[in-house]
């Protein structure tokens, strides 16, 4: 079925009846009557809240980790590596006898030292380190230490206090299940006072399981193991691991 439109004295072109609408020219201007076309459905708003747990959980310090040096001045080079040499010997021999972890150098240095006159520099003797480090559990330490100067160690370079590698484990562990705890009871709280519903948690995002930060051993307790007299107290501490957790939650 079509239909002749007639305006005035100008017949336009036919416009079938299965058209959307009507299309019509009036004086060159094009005037079109449609059906509206149906409107597209608008996706559901994807209701989120995001939240972020923390957690802390503290653990004992058992063991300690120090580094050790022996340095030997000299007026030759030769002669003071052969002293750093003989007394390196006898330190690590004493370690080795006491049955340390982890025993390894970390530094061997042969430095030449300068008498600076009239804008010349002139070599006036050596100076040769080397340097060790170890682990040994903390109640031996200070005894340990005060027999490693004997044995030839002249600095305490460094003493820190750190865990075991099984309790830090247990320790990341739970902070990590108290970092969700505290996520998902920061979501209740939020969700619950607006009167809504938890539907699914969909995504979840660990921060991280920070380890802890080894504690060092205060200056003036290093000083004091090289001038007692008796045993060198070393108290080890606590650490704290820390974790975050991110929750992603529809609702």
């Amino acid at each position: 079925m079509s239909h002749n439109i007639r305006l005035g004295r100008r017949w336009q072109c036919p416009v079938t009846a299965a058209a959307l609408g009507w299309t019509l020219i009036l004086g060159g201007a094009i005037v079109e009557a449609g059906l509206a076309a149906p409107a597209l459905a608008q996706e559901p708003v994807l209701r989120v809240l995001t939240v972020t747990g923390r957690g802390r959980e503290a653990v004992s310090t058992t063991l300690t980790q120090a580094t050790l040096g022996v340095q030997v001045q000299g007026s030759s080079a030769e002669a003071v590596q052969a002293a750093v040499a003989e007394r390196s010997d006898r330190l690590v021999r004493y370690l080795r006898s006491r049955n340390v972890d982890e025993l390894e150098t970390v530094g061997l240095r042969l430095n030449p030292q300068y008498d600076y006159r009239n804008g010349q520099a002139r070599i006036i003797g050596y100076v040769g380190t080397n340097t060790v480090s170890f682990q040994i559990p903390t109640e031996e330490a200070g005894e340990l230490l005060d027999g490693a100067i004997a044995a030839g160690a002249t600095q305490i370079q460094g003493v820190r206090f750190i865990a075991e590698d099984e309790a830090l484990g247990v320790a990341r562990q739970q902070a990590l299940q108290a970092a969700t705890a505290d996520a998902q009871a920061q979501a209740n709280a939020v969700l619950s006072y607006l009167d809504l519903g938890v539907e699914e948690i969909i995504n979840i995002q660990i921060n991280g399981a920070r380890g802890p930060i080894a504690v060092p051993l205060p200056a003036e307790a290093r000083l004091a193991s090289a001038e007692a007299d008796v045993s060198t107290p070393v108290i080890g501490g606590e650490q704290t691991v820390e974790a975050t957790v991110t929750l992603q939650i529809r609702y």
